[in-house]
């Protein structure tokens, strides 16, 4: 360095420098101050520094605004933001952090904001860029269904606009049934019911635009099926089905069905017929037991493919499920058997002559405490019908989940939801007593706990379930050897031809094979009393 920068140098104005102080810690004030002086001297003994220098003294003589090359035209705060890049190499240079035109530091803490602070002030590169673009996203969820394709709504309405041609004042009771099961593809003893859910106001009439009306608010259209059918059936203002909801279809069917045209002139029968349908519909679907029909049980069940199956059936008797009239024609037959004085109410003594008396006299007594089913009779000690109707399912068909957990709920004296020995023992107990009675070869208790143990296999050694019952293909002959000798023989003693024949059609349930065999002896004991 010469001697007139030797001078010119030693001259300098801090001051002119616009060298900002640095905050700096509260700890060890001089160390940091030793070293921001050896960090100046560095940097000022850098050639470019020095020629940086001179100029801006040069410039402050003139009366020129200083001008630092690279930084803003703003004068001290360019001047003093380009001082600090030339200590580091090109491209690594951190970002300065945001100032304010006073000069001091804006705290992070600070709940105000200076005037003329800001990315824009300060040159920050922490800026928007641009306003966030607002996405349409389409609607997902639909609570009563999504909308139909436009293809299939189409097809609807050119189906719709052809049964309505001609009907300008709109389509009677009579001519509906197309509509019912063309458009809304429900069974055609459904129209009055559909027709009823239209014409709120009775008027006798339907038009097209009011159909439109109803099958679109209630987005029938994409509905399931099962879904559909619960929607017509119900009340409006109810989210489950009692047994009322289903009087009218069975109406209508008894009315168009050409396989029950021979109960027109007895409509005390066709009242039976269907009370006993229903009661068998909510035997198997209403599984909670409270006459209140769920969208999910009716979901679970087979109950819609037996409606279409008998809209589309002539003979009513292959219906099986629910529908068919010999199946009728058995419980009802029984009943009569027992109901000696035809009140259409038995009692225990009527009960204990069921099949030839087959059941003991402990179980009936289980039966009628309405431990496993309360009673719908309001005679005390009766029971209705209806009860008769959930008794015979169950004794006949011992596989079913109806019937398991009806006959568990009467060997569980305690109803702890276990059966142990003591309680089968209290049942088979009168079931040695009859084997004596009648000659037979008494079987010891401990050899038939042994025998069902083996059949079961229960989970928890001596402790019977529910569960336990339900994964046993067998668990019908567990009831019998407690209560059913006349069963409890026959499995003992059954036909080889019988078995072959049950594993040849392994469709038809033992409820199915029971009133088949019934329907033939009661239709032949008829026969002989018509000749």
């Amino acid at each position: 360095m010469d001697a007139s920068m030797a001078v010119e140098v030693g001259v300098l104005d801090p001051d002119l420098l616009q060298l900002t102080d640095l905050p700096m810690p509260a700890t060890k004030p001089l160390q940091c101050k030793l070293r921001l002086d050896d960090l100046f001297s560095q940097w000022l003994s850098l050639p470019d520094s020095q020629r940086l220098v001179l100029s801006l003294l040069e410039d402050v003589k003139a009366g020129v605004v200083l001008s630092v090359p690279g930084g803003p035209s703003n004068g001290s705060t360019g001047a003093s933001a380009s001082l600090l890049p030339s200590m580091f190499p090109a491209g690594n240079t951190p970002p300065l952090s945001p100032r304010s035109t006073a000069g001091s530091p804006l705290s992070p803490k600070s709940p105000m904001k200076r005037t003329g602070s800001g990315p824009t002030a300060t040159g920050s590169p922490l800026k928007k860029t641009s306003e966030p673009v607002k996405e349409i996203i389409p609607q997902f969820y639909f609570p009563h269904g999504p909308p139909a394709p436009k293809e299939v709504e189409e097809e609807c309405l050119a189906k719709i606009d052809k049964l309505f041609f001609g009907h300008p004042d709109g389509l009677p009771i009579a001519a509906f049934t197309c509509v019912t099961k063309d458009v809304c593809k429900l069974p055609s003893f459904f129209s009055s019911s559909l027709y009823k859910k239209i014409d709120t106001d009775n008027t006798g009439l339907i038009t097209k635009e009011q159909f439109l009306k109803y099958w679109t608010e209630k987005n029938m259209l994409t509905t399931d099926l099962v879904t559909r059918v619960f929607q017509v059936l119900k009340q409006p203002d109810k989210n489950y089905l009692t047994q009322d909801d289903f009087r009218p279809i069975l109406r209508e069917l008894l009315l168009t069905h050409h396989g029950l045209e021979f109960l027109h002139d007895t409509p005390e029968f066709q009242e039976r017929y269907a009370e006993t349908v229903i009661y068998r519909i909510f035997y198997h679907i209403n599984r909670s037991g409270n006459g209140r029909l769920q969208l999910r049980e009716l979901k679970r069940s087979n109950l819609v493919t037996a409606l279409q199956q008998v809209d589309e059936e002539e003979d009513i008797n292959k219906v099986l499920k629910y529908f068919s009239y010999e199946h009728f024609y058995v419980i009802y037959c029984k009943f009569w058997e027992l109901d000696t004085d035809h009140d259409f109410l038995i009692d225990k003594d009527d009960l204990l002559r069921y099949g030839n008396h087959a059941l003991t006299y402990r179980i009936v007594e289980r039966i009628f405490s309405q431990v496993p089913r309360k009673f719908t009779s309001t005679v005390a000690n009766k029971m209705g019908y209806e009860d008769f109707v959930w008794f015979i399912l169950s004794e006949e068909d011992k596989s079913s989940e109806p019937s398991l957990e009806y006959w568990f709920k009467c060997v569980d004296l305690d109803g702890d939801g276990i059966i142990t020995p003591n309680e089968m023992q209290y049942f088979y107990e009168e079931q040695l007593h009859r084997m004596e009675c009648m000659a037979q070869e008494r079987v010891l208790f401990e050899d038939i706990v042994c025998q069902m143990a083996d059949m079961i296999c229960p989970e928890k050694e001596g402790q019977l379930t529910l569960r336990d019952l339900k994964r046993c293909k067998l668990s019908g002959n567990f009831f019998n050897i407690l209560f059913n000798l006349n069963k409890f023989v026959a499995f003992e003693t059954r036909d080889p031809f019988l078995i072959r024949q049950e594993r040849e059609d392994p469709s038809l349930t033992e409820w199915d094979r029971f009133a088949h065999q019934e329907y033939i002896r009661l239709s032949m004991e008829e026969d002989g009393r018509v000749e």
